[in-house]
């Protein structure tokens, strides 16, 4: 029973999503491809639901990601 319980925790923790965040200056915004450049090269792509209409060259933003994608989660001015 505890091997299958030790089991299970393991595969609980693996596959469990990870986020990072990032503090960046918009570059650019491309809506179509819901993908935003960042000064320093980044690039991320917003998940659906996650506003960028508003977002402009020069806005100083947080960008909540999955860990090991850019795959942007949440997107804030600062």
């Amino acid at each position: 029973m505890k091997k299958l319980i030790l089991a299970a925790a393991i595969a609980a923790f693996s596959t469990a999503a990870y986020a990072g965040q990032m503090e960046g200056k918009v570059q650019a915004v491309d809506e179509s491809t819901r993908t935003i450049l960042l000064e320093d090269g980044s690039t991320y792509v917003a998940a659906e639901g996650v506003e960028i209409s508003g977002l402009a060259a020069g806005d100083a933003i947080v960008v909540t990601y999955d860990d090991g994608t850019n795959n942007a989660t949440a997107v804030e001015k600062m």
